[in-house]
């Protein structure tokens, strides 16, 4: 059987950078930036494809990152996240086809660009508590749904932890090991939706050298940078990936 793999320009003018940005994403130095890699693949090729031809370079991409960042995690928040995020990815594949990912999409960046606005508006006092256990597990699921059915679970995600102020290497190795989890147990529903087929796989093949690149780079540059910079850009992902997103469920 061939590979018959995509051979449009414009698809890889679109690939490339959209799979440094998740290599970028992933390594937490532009967490919140991830969310943007399936939109911008997804400008020359449908929604559902492009998120089938990212999973095998997320999965390069989390091995990597955990091998990295592993030991850093924060155990307390991947026991109270993961479940939900697990959670998550059934409701996305129950409900998958049933709800557009343009209204997902519209919805995902609704709710960013509202959680922005409410920390922009009513910011939090050095001796605000944190956010309580229920809002976590909540977007947790949140998170899982969104990333399973278009890789842009980090808005959800972010909305909880970032604000609990981790330093930016426990914060790059919880939400590299959450992912890690999340992106691996898609493999199955991609499967048996007939998402993984031979050309989607031969054009995520000629992607993989870029998968590795993105992560290596973030991973070097986050300890050089300071950290209320590194919540700056993280928060500046935040409200790109929010208006794309609404901005693609509504057009």
């Amino acid at each position: 059987m061939g590979l018959a793999l995509i051979a449009d320009p414009w698809f890889y003018a679109a690939a490339v950078p959209a799979v440094l940005l998740m290599g970028l994403s992933k390594s937490g130095f532009a967490a919140g930036f991830g969310a943007l890699a399936t939109p911008i693949m997804a400008l020359s090729i449908p929604v559902p494809q492009a998120a089938a031809i990212m999973l095998p370079l997320l999965f390069i991409m989390d091995a990597m990152g955990l091998k990295l960042l592993f030991m850093q995690r924060d155990k307390a928040l991947i026991r109270l996240l993961l479940p939900a995020g697990l959670l998550g990815t059934v409701l996305g594949t129950v409900l998958f086809g049933v709800m557009s990912s343009k209204t997902v999409a519209a919805v995902v960046g609704a709710l960013t660009l509202l959680f922005l606005a409410q920390r922009l508006l009513f910011p939090p006092r050095p001796d605000s508590p944190p956010p309580p256990r229920w809002l976590g597990f909540t977007l947790g699921i949140a998170s899982g749904f969104t990333s399973f059915v278009s890789h842009a679970g980090s808005p959800p995600i972010s909305a909880y932890v970032l604000p609990l102020r981790l330093a930016p290497v426990t914060f790059s190795a919880t939400m590299a090991t959450f992912f890690a989890v999340i992106n691996l147990s898609k493999w199955g529903p991609y499967a048996w939706l007939g998402l993984i087929d031979w050309r989607n796989m031969a054009t995520a093949l000629v992607l993989v050298p870029l998968a590795p690149l993105g992560v290596w780079l973030g991973v070097k540059l986050t300890p050089h940078v300071r950290a209320d910079v590194f919540y700056k850009v993280a928060y500046a992902g935040m409200f790109l990936t929010g208006a794309k997103l609404l901005w693609d469920g509504l057009r």
